[in-house]
């Protein structure tokens, strides 16, 4: 990967056990690097302008080391990646995606070569190690998302060498953290947050100030999932179902697509009705009017969403507890002018206007009434609304902005981790 200009920092973070370092380390590199600018010498000065004007952050070098890039089958984040990514690419950014190579992606592959960035797998944390120090030591922003495997480790690793700034980017907060209460993680120990410079999360609200202040992160941002609006949008076609469901079986999401969806299969027998995710068991007994698609690649998602009268979405139980939580199926849908029957979470409102944007339903028989009695040109109102609003707040564009911007605070204005402590 070629060298650019702007780099943020390029001072060695030191091991910390606590947030209080991870603040020092932050200030410190930031003091040096102005320093070095007014002498004009050092590796910094060298490759960045006064960090004070710069009106738009310069190009940066990112590496970022995630669940996967290369297939979506079986997990959200591969969509997450791809769409913020590219974006990045999109405003200058130099991205190398590190996947860790597994069978079950191996075997599903639907985007082995990202154009948009460098992509490199790896077999074991030693190799990652000696091929990608230099990478991981020289970029600008290291950026090591939730559900790598022995993550844990890799972030002890990243933290100490990185001359950049190093941020977690949980795609799982809500059960991240449920679980971090009981005992370390795989991915994540309690440990290693204070030692990240930006915990970035799928989840806003509340839940930033627990990331902070019982955890100790020097600074949690939100950055939500979000939609490439160059890859959904709506097209002329018929609707093939009147409500659909896309999305990896989950146990605690089941109950409320029985509620939502099931059911009302089972009372409209003249209804259309489709469900679209790998891993339900064999043992769940679909209505006959109800299809089953056990996986859908994201190049055939846009059509998908294009063919239903109404999208569903249903929550998993930690992020309705959470709240603040939207997924990515709420945007894309959106982004298509498909309208949207959802359950209900804290926050919801702060996403799309219910009633306006977006239906909530809390029972099969809201479902059917949505269905049954909406009149046609409500129903094209409210998916127009939510697109107007997704084009408005929540592409791929506004997410890639909001990262510039943690990365800007974080150098420019250190002394806002100081508030922190």
């Amino acid at each position: 990967m070629s060298s650019v200009s702007g780099t943020v920092m390029n001072e060695t973070v030191t091991t910390a056990n606590h947030s209080e370092s991870a603040r020092n380390s932050v200030r410190k590199l930031s003091t040096r690097s102005n320093a070095r600018l007014k002498n004009g010498h050092g590796k910094v000065g060298a490759r960045i302008t006064r960090l004070s004007e710069l009106s738009q952050i310069r190009p940066l070098r990112i590496v970022i080391l995630g669940l996967s890039i290369t297939s979506s089958w079986g997990n959200g984040h591969a969509t997450t990646y791809r769409s913020l990514i590219r974006e990045l690419a999109a405003r200058g950014h130099q991205v190398l995606f590190l996947e860790r190579n597994v069978e079950w992606y191996a075997s599903n592959r639907d985007l082995p070569n990202p154009p948009y960035c460098k992509t490199a797998l790896y077999q074991n944390i030693t190799e990652l190690k000696r091929r990608f120090t230099n990478d991981i030591r020289e970029a600008d922003c290291v950026m090591l998302g939730s559900y790598v495997q022995e993550g844990a480790m890799i972030g002890k690793w990243v933290t100490k060498l990185a001359g950049g700034i190093t941020a977690f980017y949980d795609i799982d907060t809500p059960v991240t953290l449920s679980r971090l209460g009981n005992s370390d993680l795989d991915y994540l120990s309690k440990a290693l947050i204070p030692r990240y410079h930006l915990y970035l999360s799928f989840s806003g609200g509340p839940m930033l100030e627990k990331i902070e202040e019982k955890f100790g992160s020097p600074m949690a941002r939100p950055l939500y999932c979000s939609v490439d609006p160059d890859l959904y949008f709506p097209e002329s076609s018929s609707a093939r179902w009147d409500l659909a469901y896309m999305g990896t079986y989950s146990e605690d999401r089941q109950p409320a697509l029985e509620s939502l969806l099931i059911k009302p299969a089972r009372q409209w027998r003249e209804g259309r009705f489709v469900v679209a995710g790998p891993q339900f068991p064999g043992t769940i007994e679909w209505p006959r009017n109800v299809k089953r698609i056990a996986h859908l690649p994201p190049g055939k998602h846009r059509s998908f969403y294009n063919a239903q009268k109404f999208a569903l979405n249903v929550t998993r139980t930690r992020m309705v507890e959470a709240g603040f939580s939207p997924s990515v199926r709420l945007f894309e849908a959106a982004a298509c002018g498909t309208p949207i029957i959802s359950d209900y979470w804290n926050g919801l409102s702060t996403v799309f206007a219910v009633g306006k944007e977006l239906l909530v339903a809390k029972s099969d028989n809201e479902t059917l009434q949505y269905l049954l009695d909406l009149p046609e040109c409500e129903r094209l109102q409210i998916g127009e609304r939510a697109r107007r609003r997704v084009l408005a707040e929540h592409t791929a564009a506004h997410r890639a902005r909001a990262l510039e911007g943690y990365i800007q605070q974080l150098v420019s204005k250190p002394k806002q981790l100081e508030d922190h402590s």
